[in-house]
């Protein structure tokens, strides 16, 4: 093994929800409009440490935390939020709030990053990636 390899922890869990936005500040046809997406996130936690069960976090922290932030935004205009105020909702956006968010509610001391990608159909997605500092 090489000795300035780092071995990382991985815990991920995924929720599907709706939600609709419309972009501003271009011409990108449809999107201009209020439409809905279908989004799925996806919740990544790292670590190089286990807690004293074996788990670097418990599952159920972060499905509770991941269940709370897609009622927030689910069937929400995302535009009407917030958190999006003078903002495109866009994709790249929403992963930062989103990753934000999610790092503010875990309480777990070994998380060394989080990262959030959301998808807004089957083949597009944006991520943004937090580390402990």
């Amino acid at each position: 093994m090489n000795p300035n390899s780092q071995s990382v922890y991985v815990v991920a869990v995924q929720r599907n929800f709706v939600a609709r936005h419309f972009l501003f500040g271009g011409d990108w046809g449809p999107e201009n409009d209020l439409h809905s997406h279908h989004y799925r996130v996806e919740a990544r936690l790292e670590g190089n440490e286990l807690d004293q069960h074996g788990y670097l976090v418990d599952i159920v922290e972060i499905e509770s935390l991941l269940d709370g932030l897609v009622a927030r935004y689910c069937d929400s205009a995302l535009n009407d939020l917030p958190e999006f105020s003078g903002l495109n909702p866009s994709i790249e956006h929403f992963s930062r709030i989103f990753c934000e968010k999610m790092w503010s509610g875990v309480t777990a001391a070994n998380i060394s990053a989080i990262t959030i990608r959301i998808w807004e159909n089957d083949i597009a997605w944006a991520q943004y990636r937090r580390e402990r500092i």
